[in-house]
């Protein structure tokens, strides 16, 4: 074997290797060559002079290795906040009442379109070094503050931007389809006339899309227009994704299921016929409690179908300022076990191999030789825990293709 270009040694690993079980791995060590891993075992089984011909060498002093975390779904780029509207739900108003009377993503919206693409990524990248902080090395970025061309693609620039100032993996979605510009109040169908004509081919033209959602909803979107932007996206050669069955049961499951699409986002009032329709699909359900905790929903998503189809199921923070403020991951696997019912497993798995999943991406997610070294170390003494604390330190440290983001750690 040649020398590894990293080596981590003194460590305990979760390898996540088949998807079904923790793969834990004693004593373990982990080498990676131009940015993949080529060894993860024992360390005992490590070649004799590996530590003295690698180019650099970690000790973990005992830490627990993992996959890095994935946030699969995030609207990170944003300007401004929603503070008041938190005030306002609590003293009884709705989600849908603070939309119509001109909150909701229209106020973010007013704040996006008037902040430069400067100032848009100085108020961003503090929430992508928190989810960094906590663990996580690749991250969706959503669009849909703009809702017109100009600040659609100024908000990718900026994800894109995020991603080579901490050296992170963003993908990023193009969330045209997220509420009605004011400017088409009324006029919802001229909006997707418009967007399916102008939007989306140039979206697509500059390569700042990596997937298409949207947003099907009584206060979104109907059926019928959603359908007519992911037969635009699909001729255009995009991904699709959505946001699918939140506050109602529109057949959004089975409606991105139609289209092949990674992922169904939410789901709590998914039905039957939309499980089953994610599962001959092989998309991802993508279990979002932020959102629920925050609006004070009561139906969850229908964890048992899921289970009893094999829909895969990941688990992500929604960041964004109205819904779901919540720049943990940690805390969204907690929620997801203690609102949703889910093993911490599956939490764990939720945030890793499945969350690459519902991106589109199959080399990262689990510690297996030939897939990127993206990994994470914690200061704990089973993966468990990730789904335990509420809160407290976040990674000693993250690697994204073998490359050090931070170190929180003591020892090199």
């Amino acid at each position: 074997m040649q020398a590894f270009d990293a080596l981590i040694v003194d460590c305990h690993a979760s390898t996540l290797a088949t998807g079904h079980g923790w793969g834990l791995i004693a004593d373990a060590a982990i080498g990676w060559r131009n940015g993949l891993l080529v060894f993860v075992g024992p360390r005992e089984q490590l070649p004799t002079d590996a530590v003295a011909t690698s180019t650099r060498v970690h000790h973990a002093n005992g830490a627990l290795v993992t996959p890095a975390l994935i946030d699969c779904h995030t609207h990170l780029v944003f300007a401004g906040e929603r503070i008041a509207e938190f005030e306002q739900r609590l003293e009884g108003a709705s989600y849908a009442q603070i939309a119509q009377a001109g909150g909701g993503i229209n106020a973010t919206v007013r704040a996006t379109r008037a902040a430069n693409e400067d100032e848009l990524l100085a108020q961003s990248l503090p929430r992508a070094r928190a989810l960094l902080a906590d663990g996580v090395a690749t991250l969706e970025i959503k669009s849909g503050y703009g809702l017109n061309l100009e600040s659609e693609l100024r908000m990718l620039r900026v994800a894109r931007r995020i991603a080579d100032t901490l050296g992170i993996s963003v993908r990023t979605t193009f969330l045209g389809a997220h509420a009605l510009p004011p400017e088409y109040h009324g006029r919802a169908d001229a909006y997707i006339d418009m967007l399916c004509a102008e939007m989306l081919p140039a979206v697509a033209a500059s390569g700042l899309a990596d997937a298409v959602d949207a947003f099907c909803e009584g206060i979104g979107f109907s059926p019928a227009q959603t359908r007519r932007v992911f037969a635009r996206a699909r001729t255009l050669g995009l991904p699709i994704k959505l946001h699918a069955d939140q506050l109602s049961d529109l057949g959004g499951a089975a409606l991105v299921a139609a289209f092949d699409g990674l992922s169904a986002d939410h789901i709590e009032y998914s039905n039957a016929d939309g499980v089953q329709a994610l599962a001959r699909a092989d998309s991802v359900a993508v279990l979002l409690p932020g959102a629920f905790h925050c609006l004070g929903e009561t139906q969850k998503p229908p964890i048992a179908a899921l289970r009893e189809h094999a829909v895969a199921m990941a688990v992500a923070t929604d960041c964004n300022p109205g819904t779901s403020p919540m720049l943990s991951l940690r805390l969204a696997m907690t929620m997801a076990c203690t609102l949703f019912g889910l093993t911490p497993l599956e939490a764990v798995i939720g945030a890793t191999a499945n969350a690459a999943k519902a991106l589109g991406l199959a080399d990262r997610g689990r510690l297996v030789p030939g897939l990127r070294a993206d990994l994470a170390l914690w200061d704990i003494a089973h993966p468990a825990a990730l789904s335990y604390w509420l809160g407290g330190a976040g990674a000693l440290q993250v690697f994204s293709a073998g490359e050090p983001l931070f170190c929180n750690s003591a020892g090199e």
